[in-house]
């Protein structure tokens, strides 16, 4: 930890637009001030997912008018932990944040579309953020 009293998360995907913002989304909303949350894209899109942020909506959050943004340099020697969601998100990172890569289930692969395959996206992450916070902050 860099000592701060609010360790900070990075939660990086190729676009930006739907994974990492659905974790930053549901990691700010099970761990509220004890964490800070940032979210960014190795070649950000232009837009968020908006089916992917109502999918959180469900939940009882949202991106909070995030768009997507590209990862800054600086961010990686700042953070207490960075997580790389999926295969293909390259993150060159000699830092000492701890990184994880989180290969979420890809329900389009057996079939599954639309709603109901964002729903298991964002129910595979949001298992994973609630340990990451549990983790990082300890349980309430």
């Amino acid at each position: 930890m860099t000592g701060s009293p609010t360790p900070t998360v990075l939660f990086v995907c190729v676009k930006n637009g739907g994974k990492s913002q659905m974790a930053a989304a549901l990691a700010r909303l099970r761990a509220g001030d004890r964490l800070k949350v940032l979210s960014a894209g190795t070649r950000p899109g232009k837009t968020t997912s908006a089916a992917a942020e109502e999918s959180v909506k469900e939940l009882g959050c949202d991106f909070g008018g995030a768009h997507p943004t590209p990862v800054d340099p600086a961010w990686l020697d700042e953070v207490d932990r960075i997580v790389i969601i999926g295969e293909e998100a390259e993150l060159d990172h000699t830092g000492r944040a701890p990184v994880e890569r989180w290969i979420t289930d890809e329900p389009s692969l057996r079939g599954i579309d639309g709603t109901q395959r964002l729903r298991l996206i964002r129910d595979d992450i949001d298992r994973r953020v609630t340990a990451l916070v549990a983790d990082i902050c300890g349980s309430d």
